[in-house]
């Protein structure tokens, strides 16, 4: 028969294990209903648990205002090219890095930086953050912007992708504990297989069919199809009245309107 004593160490095992490991009972991977022409699309309860923790995945102002991101998991040939086109245009964007791409690619990081555009953390390994304990979720991301501090001199990331869209209620809130503001997408298509290329009209139609006043857009750098899209994209959609703006626009806005929020 088990002791008293050896029974309360099996049971304080136990709930430091449970402690350690984390919570996968749920994971949400981001989605959406695209919604009719020109609307934004429906995103059911996923709005609702970005609103409360001050997330985003467009602008809701109602203005004809979009906003560029890239995630960039690794180097194709392709960013330099994208670079140019937003330089021409003098379009403002985000690129959403990860560990690999640092490493591989540091020449490029610094021009995205030095071109005036926004770095965001996309983890270091692009691990599924709902599979992670609250230590290496932090690992994670600190880990990320250590890399990037290096190649720039940025000091702090402020605006996290979770890996795959996948996230949780935990893994949003662990986010904010650390400083980060989410963000989604209200706009996107499979372009992340560098081998399907199906030609830039592809792309541009993809994107021009789900255009909505606020859209962020998220694009993947690794294909032919998106650089070359990218310029008629711009030039029309500014034909059409868009304003392209910067992720710190729409934050900031946000801000002014809840000065209480700067403190929080």
């Amino acid at each position: 028969m088990i002791s008293l004593k050896m029974q309360v160490k099996i049971l304080t095992v136990f709930m430091v294990c449970c402690l350690l490991i984390p919570s996968t009972s749920y994971a949400y991977g981001w989605g959406y209903k695209k919604g009719p022409k020109n609307q934004p699309p429906e995103v059911g309860k996923y709005g609702e648990i970005l609103k409360k923790h001050g997330g985003y995945y467009l602008d809701d102002s109602g203005e004809k205002t979009v906003y560029l991101t890239f995630d960039n998991g690794y180097e194709a040939g392709y960013t330099e090219t994208i670079l140019d086109i937003l330089q021409e245009e003098n379009v403002p964007a985000t690129f959403f890095l990860t560990g690999h791409y640092v490493r591989s690619a540091p020449e490029i990081v610094k021009r995205i930086a030095s071109d005036g555009h926004i770095i965001g953390n996309h983890s270091y390994h692009h691990y599924d953050f709902t599979e992670l304990t609250k230590e290496k979720y932090l690992k994670e991301v600190t880990d990320l912007d250590r890399a990037i501090e290096a190649v720039t001199g940025i000091e702090r990331l402020h605006y996290l992708r979770p890996p795959r869209g996948v996230f949780n209620e935990q893994t949003i809130e662990w986010g904010n504990e650390f400083g980060y503001i989410h963000m989604f997408w209200s706009v996107a298509f499979v372009d992340w297989h560098s081998d399907q290329n199906k030609g830039w009209e592809s792309a541009y139609r993809q994107v021009i069919d789900q255009m909505h006043p606020g859209a962020i857009i998220l694009l993947h750098t690794v294909t032919e199809d998106n650089a070359l899209a990218l310029s008629h994209l711009i030039k029309d959609l500014k034909q059409e009245g868009y304003e392209f703006r910067s992720l710190d626009d729409l934050v900031l806005r946000d801000m002014i309107k809840d000065p209480l929020a700067i403190a929080k």
